[in-house]
């Protein structure tokens, strides 16, 4: 006999999401030889159902009937979740490939080497190689895995046919609806002739197709779309299912009289339908269009990395936040008071130029601080008594109480602001923090993070950059994982980190001091209104401060070394952050402890809004002109002079504490300053384009990529805790603690804020018997402190209960991995010992063999020496 060469392995198409494939450890289908895919030829019909019952289509697969045994019953189909079948098709399965492999022993045995090399390999199978430490299986064997659904599904068009003709059966008979209505049973196409997987003939899948079209006739329209929608087919061969089941369906029913003109209105409801669904999805897709930076977003995504995508959207939640704190403040305070002014106390100074840096001058006299707002009750005549009282309305027209309004809309908004902030944490912490495990994320990403409705040039272009991007974070990360340091290199990595966080304590502790000394002798040497612009001193000592402390700590930083660039970011963010923090709150210590029995016959609040005004305004200035020299003289510098090629990278620490501290500064001065989130606003659109346009320009990617998956949640719960409790504390102590002015704003003849409550109350409570329900919420809900400890106690107990879902979900997805690592061992205990009988009858097989070849003289004379 002449031999034939070896059978080659068959790679199998790489999958979509890894976790189809349940052994990926084993060797792909080989190439069957040829008398097989003969003998299998002509015993296909009788060994794989495929059907309703074929391994490529998702079920389990009934075991072949030999010629001798019965014809399987094909009125009830095993059921997936069936565990007894499922292991009983199995055993079927091993029976069949067993009767298969003797029929295939002699078509085997031309490519079995000679008798001394398989006896001395001990397998007389043909054995194919695969990585180091896989044992191999035979041929047979492979056939099986093969047929497995991780292997046939996504792999054959017929076979993704196949599996949603089983499912539109399924559901049609659920529904209890007729088959094949017009079409008898013998006159239909069959697939249980046909090998589904294996056999890639062009006319069976045009078979599987029109079986498809027929049973998805037989379904209501949303269940057609539905099962349409699901399949994992291009849109082109999707659609030309849908239309070829209409026009079948409409040629059948056309001529029935009534049915056609039902048929007729069907259609044309489907029509009409189908269209309203395109014009949502254009609308979707225009206001998708419309979202701030998008397209700007993306690309510096892709560019740049995760890293600094984050700095953007935070600036980008930022304006969502001033945007909705805005909104109630011109709609209730500035609008109102804009459209009843009040009378001119004096006379309004003129525009110089000057106010836009230092907020005084004629800006006082606007609406843009607090003394503007007056402490009448408008959209009514007022006339004030001759005591300096607050005015007493006359009758006539609808009431619109200013202090009211002032001191609960500054409370509604913060609120609003407080429950958006706890949301917004809540939601970035669930899709950054997922519970489970990211074992496999790099094959998703390979595989599937890919958008194919994505068809034009720059878009893909983007999501390249994206993906590239992507995957060397994910790298990145890995690497960081390897190696452990010394006890060594941990012990000097300790000292150093000790010694680097002293100097930046003591740096912080200098700045501090130095705020809190020129604070003073500001007080000490009031500024006349002639020189105003020395006022500008404060803010320009605190803003260099805020800019020269973060380059010494990048300095300080350089000594650590961390290993992980996102440790780096973090440390880096906690010393600016406790640096700025400290700053401001010694302000807020001059502001309301200091300045306030300072000017005791001016308009302190006045003040404290034209202090956060020029704080805000020179933090813009100097975060333009660290844009400018930091950035671009920098790299104009290290390009020319130093003959450098690389760029700066974009400091991510610094920039973000940069934007907390704007934020800071705009809750802390909103109640002063009603107009100050417009104005945050406004610097934040334009900081947003001069970042984007010194990005591109002057910048470079990180040096070393890291997965910034957990910085926006950092963020955010940044901007919450220490940026907007801080600026609650401060309000809630001006409010309930420090006596407004008495020549300017809504609360000028009070104590304190908050007793602009306290009168409304009494004002109801001598209104009459129908709105007395209103001081009763005021007594027992506002001023009673059981209700917060009440709604303390309930918010403890919703999180102590979501803390164990969470730990309860945990658990369940334990075990779950637990199962499923089980069922794979039992796969691969059920294969070995399918691959041990294989190679017990090759064994014996060859022995035959070898007896019938072997003279048997030297077969007594190996007996005898035995």
């Amino acid at each position: 006999m002449t031999g034939t060469p070896a059978p080659r392995s068959v790679s199998s198409p790489p999958l979509l999401c890894p976790h189809l494939r349940l052994f990926p450890h084993l060797p792909a289908e080989p190439a069957l030889p040829a008398g097989a895919r003969r003998r299998r030829a002509g015993t296909e019909a009788q060994t794989i159902v495929p059907g309703s019952s074929s391994w490529g289509t998702g079920e389990p697969l009934v075991g072949a009937q030999g010629p001798s045994s019965p014809a399987p019953s094909r009125s009830q189909e095993p059921s997936p979740y069936d565990e007894s079948e499922v292991h009983h098709s199995f055993h079927q399965l091993i029976q069949e490939q067993s009767q298969w492999a003797a029929e295939e022993g002699l078509e085997l045995q031309q490519r079995v080497p000679e008798a001394d090399t398989l006896g001395a390999s001990g397998s007389g199978h043909q054995a194919f190689l695969g990585p180091e430490g896989v044992p191999d299986y035979s041929t047979a064997t492979l056939r099986i895995l093969a047929s497995m659904p991780s292997r046939t599904i996504g792999r054959s068009r017929g076979a993704i046919l196949s599996q949603y003709y089983n499912r539109t059966v399924r559901l049609r008979r659920r529904s209890s609806r007729p088959q094949l209505r017009g079409v008898g049973r013998s006159a239909r196409p069959s697939l249980r002739l046909y090998d589904l997987e294996l056999d890639p003939m062009a006319f069976q899948e045009e078979e599987k197709r029109i079986l498809l079209v027929k049973e998805l006739q037989g379904l209501t329209v949303a269940q057609r779309d539905h099962m349409l929608r699901g399949m994992p087919l291009s849109l082109a061969e999707k659609r030309s299912l849908r239309e070829d089941s209409w026009i079948q369906k409409g040629k059948q029913r056309g001529p029935q009289g009534r049915r056609g003109l039902f048929s007729c209105c069907s259609r044309l409801r489907y029509a009409c339908v189908l269209a309203l669904h395109n014009l949502g999805l254009v609308l979707l897709s225009g206001l998708q269009a419309l979202t701030p930076w998008r397209y700007a977003l993306k690309q510096i995504g892709g560019q740049f990395g995760s890293s600094v995508l984050s700095y953007f959207l935070f600036l980008k939640t930022l304006l969502a936040f001033n945007a909705l704190l805005l909104l109630p403040l011109l709609a209730f305070i500035v609008g109102v008071q804009a459209a009843f002014p009040p009378a001119p106390s004096g006379s309004v100074p003129a525009f110089t130029g000057l106010e836009l840096l230092t907020g005084g001058g004629s800006f006082s006299h606007t609406v843009m601080y607090y003394g503007y707002y007056s402490n009448a009750t408008l959209n009514q005549p007022c006339s004030p008594p001759l005591d300096g009282g607050q005015c007493t309305p006359e009758a006539g027209g609808l009431p619109y109480n200013m202090p009211l309004a002032y001191l609960f809309t500054m409370g509604v908004a913060f609120f609003i602001t407080c429950i958006t902030l706890v949301y917004s944490m809540s939601h970035s912490f669930g899709e950054s923090y997922r519970v489970g495990s990211t074992s496999g994320v790099h094959a998703i990403t390979v595989f599937c993070s890919w958008d194919y409705k994505v068809t034009q040039k720059w878009p893909s272009r983007l999501q390249q950059d994206n993906i590239r991007t992507q995957l060397k974070e994910l790298l990145a990360e890995w690497q960081l994982q390897q190696g452990p340091q010394s006890v060594w290199g941990r012990l000097r990595q300790v000292a150093v980190l000790g010694l680097v966080w002293l100097l930046c304590l003591g740096t912080t502790l200098g700045c501090t001091m130095a705020v809190y000394a020129f604070s003073e002798l500001m007080i000490k040497s009031p500024v006349s209104a002639e020189r105003e612009w020395e006022l500008l001193a404060l803010p320009l000592v605190v803003c260099l401060l805020n800019l020269g402390a973060p380059y010494l700590y990048r300095c300080l930083a350089a000594l650590e070394r961390h290993d992980s660039p996102m440790l780096e970011v973090y440390v880096a963010i906690c010393r600016n952050l406790i640096l700025k923090m400290v700053i401001l709150a010694i302000l807020c210590y001059h502001w309301l402890g200091r300045r306030v029995g300072a000017l005791k016959d001016q308009c302190w609040e006045n003040f404290v809004g034209q202090e956060l005004y020029r704080l805000m305004v020179m933090d813009f200035i100097f975060m333009l002109l660290d844009t400018l020299f930091g950035e671009l003289v920098w790299r104009l510098i290290s390009e020319r002079k130093l003959k450098r090629k690389g760029k700066p990278e974009f400091d991510i620490a610094r920039n973000v504490l940069e934007l907390i501290y704007g934020q800071t500064l705009t809750w802390l001065g909103v109640l002063f300053a009603p107009l100050l989130p417009a104005m945050q606003i406004v610097k934040l659109l334009f900081l947003f384009y001069v970042k984007k346009t010194s990005l591109v320009a002057n910048c470079r990617a990180p040096r070393r990529p890291w997965l910034a998956s957990h910085m926006s949640t950092v963020f955010i719960s940044l901007l919450c805790f220490p940026s907007f409790l801080g600026a609650a504390i401060f309000l809630c102590y001006a409010i309930w603690q420090v006596k407004p002015s008495s020549i300017c704003g809504p609360f000028r003849t009070l104590n304190t804020m908050y007793e602009a409550g306290k009168v409304w109350v009494r004002h109801l409570e001598k209104a009459g018997p129908k709105v007395s329900w209103l001081p009763w919420i005021h007594r027992y809900l506002v001023e009673n402190t059981f209700p917060i400890y009440l709604v303390s106690a309930v918010l403890l107990a919703v999180i102590y209960l979501n803390i164990q879902v969470v730990k309860g979900q945990r658990k369940v997805i334990c075990l779950l991995r637990e199962q499923i690592s089980n069922e794979g061992e039992d796969k691969i205990f059920l294969i070995n010992k399918l691959h041990s009988v294989y190679e017990r009858k090759e064994r014996s097989r060859v022995g035959r063999a070898h007896e019938a070849e072997t003279p048997p003289t030297l077969l007594a004379d190996e007996q005898d020496a035995r």
